[in-house]
């Protein structure tokens, strides 16, 4: 589960959650005390004294809610349904039996006034979340990865290496001197600064790969880079498959190891590599 995959919109259900929650402890209607009478052992029952209003209305959307979250943090789905869909059917029946059974009570009290509001709030925020842009954004911001953390893919050292985060940009078609893929990297054994070769050295080694090798194809332009989606989405894998082997979550840094048409291959933390297919407004690193 990645915390930096829930969204602002997420966040609104968890609050009109912990709202229904409190609702259901206050009562759910009111009541005139005549004058002279003592009214003050009288009280008004709340929805844990109403089992089918409690089930239909309170713990119905809290209960919408947690799968909505839930779906969010572990996608799965349940007979070809995500789980997020289930919530928001949830919610949906919530808001509908609140709003009825407030229509219905003639002195409604504080418990199904909240309750209301808050049924309104959870469907509107589960019904629109993955549709408003503002809602969409990440509920926490994306952290820039320190320079002294351990290098997740290929070895390298932070810092070194076009495209990730911090590391000096190299213009467009220029070879690196340096980094993941650069067949003339040095590998060990030589003193000095990180990052500085030996431009000589460098030279000679650009012309080893340049020259025909039996025939082999040239290398690609493509050099790796880190980058970081602005919204959840999934990625493939590079047999085509119509089911998605993960999910990329906003707020993590990933590694595009290869371009695949309009596409890029991404490498996850935990290795798993796949196609990401909506390239639209990453954030390079």
């Amino acid at each position: 589960m990645n915390i930096r995959s829930l969204t602002r919109g997420d966040g609104v259900v968890i609050g009109a959650a912990v709202v229904l929650f409190i609702a259901s402890f206050l009562d759910l209607s009111g009541y005139d005390c005549p004058s002279g009478v003592d009214c003050s052992r009288f009280s008004s029952p709340n929805a844990w004294d109403s089992l089918g209003l409690l089930m239909s209305v309170f713990l119905a959307g809290i209960i919408g809610a947690a799968l909505v979250i839930v779906g969010r943090l572990a996608p799965r789905k349940v007979v070809g349904l995500d789980l997020g869909q289930f919530g928001t059917a949830f919610t949906v029946f919530a808001l509908w039996t609140a709003f009825w059974t407030i229509i219905d009570v003639s002195d409604a009290g504080a418990g199904l006034i909240l309750g209301l509001l808050g049924t309104i709030v959870l469907a509107a925020a589960t019904v629109a979340g993955p549709l408003v842009p503002a809602l969409k954004a990440p509920l926490v911001g994306a952290p820039k990865p320190a320079q002294a953390v351990q290098p997740p893919y290929g070895g390298q050292q932070p810092g070194q290496g076009y495209g990730y985060p911090g590391a000096q940009q190299q213009p467009y078609g220029a070879q690196p001197s340096q980094g993941y893929g650069y067949p003339g990297a040095q590998t060990g054994g030589q003193q000095g600064q990180p990052g500085q070769a030996d431009p000589a050295q460098a030279q000679a080694s650009q012309a080893q790969q340049a020259a025909p090798q039996g025939g082999a194809a040239p290398a690609s332009d493509f050099t790796p880079f880190w980058f970081a989606v602005p919204v959840a989405r999934p990625l493939y894998g590079e047999d085509g498959a119509p089911n998605p082997i993960a999910e990329l979550a906003p707020g993590t840094w990933y590694l595009a190891v290869e371009q695949r048409g309009q596409g890029l291959i991404a490498q996850t933390q935990d290795g798993r590599r796949g196609v990401l297919q909506d390239t639209t407004g990453i954030q390079r690193g």
